[in-house]
């Protein structure tokens, strides 16, 4: 039995890196005096040669996890010493999925009747940050525990950094409104560049009182 990262081996983003005097991965011709090695370290079940298996973690640890099947290997010894290795598979408590789309795709195709029931990692492709994007993917996929937002198009030639554009503002309205849309990736919209320029009139209303 080994705690080790084998040649050959599929990786995920749950295991850390190990290393023992300098050399990350363990040829497999180290095993082969051996009639079984039963591995550990990466979370997927695999084999990796007739007598090296990883039997994988029993639940999932990261999305990067999320099309691993979960068991372990059965090893039957015989008195000769002839081995008989079986599969063994069960279901995690709660699956994993990963969707990606436009916000409403998501909430409207039935395709993604699966991932209601599941822990979600979501990336959302909408051009603009939407609205309130955790709250309403929630009504449909209640466990959602990460988003992420990476939009397929927009106004590319049109962006800037936020040091651009402070130094390009008008007016204060003009830094609070850069950086509302540095932080959420969506330009303020009438009512919030009214509500924004407000609060600045009032804030200076009170000052000029002190």
């Amino acid at each position: 039995m080994a705690h080790t990262f084998a040649s050959g081996g599929a990786t995920s983003d749950s295991e850390r890196e190990l290393s023992v005097g300098g050399l990350g991965m363990v040829p497999l011709s180290f095993f082969e005096s051996f009639d079984y090695a039963a591995l550990g370290h990466l979370h997927g079940q695999q084999q990796l040669a007739g007598n090296v298996r990883y039997s994988g973690s029993p639940l999932p640890y990261s999305f990067s996890e999320a099309r691993q099947a979960k068991g372990a290997w059965l090893v039957d010894i015989g008195e000769d010493g002839a081995l008989e290795v079986s599969a063994v598979h069960w279901p995690a408590p709660r699956r994993l999925a990963v969707l990606r789309g436009p916000l409403e795709e998501l909430l409207e195709d039935p395709a993604h009747c699966h991932a209601e029931h599941s822990y979600c990692h979501i990336t959302l492709t909408d051009p603009e940050r939407p609205r309130q994007a955790m709250e309403r993917l929630r009504t449909r996929f209640p466990d959602t525990l990460v988003l992420v937002f990476e939009p397929v198009s927009g106004h590319h030639g049109e962006e800037k950094t936020y040091s651009q554009r402070i130094a390009q503002a008008a007016d204060d309205s003009d830094i609070c409104c850069g950086f509302l849309e540095h932080v959420r990736s969506r330009a303020a919209d009438g009512r919030e560049r009214a509500l924004i320029t407000d609060t600045i009139d009032a804030a200076r209303a009170v000052e000029s009182e002190l």
